[in-house]
């Protein structure tokens, strides 16, 4: 299976680079991983409802233009499904036996996916109603990607 992280912004913070490396590096083994980071736009204080649209717009633009015709796109949005860690694991299990052997997750920046990514998507994901910033939730995807994969081998997974 492939999997690719689609990703507006690049990490700064040592300790979320690492904690990604560790987590490509135990997915090895299961998948083939890659991550792919486009441009963020500045977003000034006090941006209009406009502005904010037309910065996701931007980003939106930049995330379709990388994203690989066939693949199973997941957009990671508040309003999507949520999931536990079994059920995500059946998904991608499901997926691979339909057939799809391209998955991509699809992370926004700070201000959120564009509409045109979002109907791009074949399904919405939420992880909590709460929100995270973007480049924790690359940490936290790629942890439950690792954990779906140990749960759909039978390996041990903390509960």
């Amino acid at each position: 299976m492939n999997i690719t992280i689609y990703a507006v912004g690049k990490i700064k913070e040592k300790f979320y680079r690492q904690a990604m490396e560790e987590y490509e590096k135990r997915l090895g083994r299961y998948c083939k991983l890659k991550i792919v980071e486009v441009a963020d736009e500045k977003t000034p204080d006090h941006a209009s409802e406009t502005e904010n649209r037309q910065i996701k717009e931007k980003e939106g633009e930049r995330l379709l233009k990388q994203m690989k015709d066939g693949s199973f796109i997941i957009a990671l949005a508040i309003q999507g499904k949520k999931l536990d860690s079994v059920a995500f694991s059946q998904k991608i299990g499901t997926l691979g036996l339909h057939g799809v052997s391209d998955i991509g997750f699809v992370i926004g920046g700070s201000l959120g996916l564009s509409d045109a990514v979002l109907s791009r998507a074949d399904m919405l994901l939420s992880f909590s109603d709460m929100t995270f910033p973007h480049q924790l939730m690359r940490v936290i995807l790629l942890e439950q990607v690792y954990r779906a994969y140990r749960i759909s081998s039978g390996e041990p997974y903390h509960k």
